[in-house]
């Protein structure tokens, strides 16, 4: 690593920190946003399967039809659709975290030991009361599980935005580096991107571990 004639030069780097920060913060909200998004939307589909489980297949077929999907495939689908757009980075980005999300959480739910559900109607709680306070805690591991993985295949897959003019640290990597690469810069950018966008994976996988054993303390005390 050097500012001279090593492929990473330092000085590139430090003196474009506030369109690194720019990008990073870019990444982070197009991340957000689609895992959040496919939560709600996988959340809503696994409550229908557990009332009509015959759903379950057609569900899985279809979100694991749109996760084969080439992303560069289903940008050309969408484009004349919804156009040059977040919009349709969004819709691809939440397609592939369907089918991750939905089966994590049908697994989990599915998993709560009969015994903990017969006790909470033997309580008296409604369907409501017995998902929020008994079901959805004891499935929670399963489901950060799922929601880890599909938050880390977000983090690589938003980078491919980029190709539509969005992308976060993508940029670097496509328009700085790849697009570029007669520039004595381009291989900085490319490795840059590339480091960014693989500590933001990281520090999310991370994240959401430290979050899962905050939220089940009793899991933590079984496994001691």
């Amino acid at each position: 690593m050097s500012d001279g004639e090593g492929p990473i030069r330092i000085g590139w780097i430090v003196d474009r920190l506030d369109l690194l920060g720019e990008l990073l913060r870019d990444h982070v909200i197009l991340t957000v946003l689609a895992v959040v998004i496919g939560l709600i939307i996988s959340f809503g589909l696994a409550l229908a399967i557990r009332g009509s489980p015959r759903l379950y297949g057609p569900i899985i077929g279809v979100s694991g039809t749109l996760y084969a999907i080439p992303s560069i495939a289903l940008f050309s689908l969408l484009i004349p659709i919804t156009g040059v757009s977040i919009v349709t980075a969004e819709i691809a980005l939440v397609s592939y975290t369907l089918l991750i999300l939905i089966r994590n959480i049908v697994e989990g739910l599915n998993g709560v030991p009969p015994e903990a559900i017969e006790a909470a109607n033997g309580m008296g709680y409604t369907r409501t009361q017995r998902l929020l306070r008994v079901e959805l805690p004891l499935a929670l591991p399963v489901i950060v599980a799922g929601l880890r993985i599909a938050t880390v295949t977000t983090v690589g897959l938003v980078t491919v935005t980029a190709l539509i003019g969005l992308g976060g640290l993508g940029y670097l990597i496509v328009n700085l580096g790849i697009l570029r690469g007669s520039s004595p810069f381009a291989a900085t950018a490319i490795y840059t991107g590339v480091a960014l966008a693989v500590a933001l994976a990281v520090f999310a996988d991370l994240a959401l571990l430290a979050l899962q054993r905050a939220l089940t303390p009793w899991a933590r005390r079984r496994s001691a």
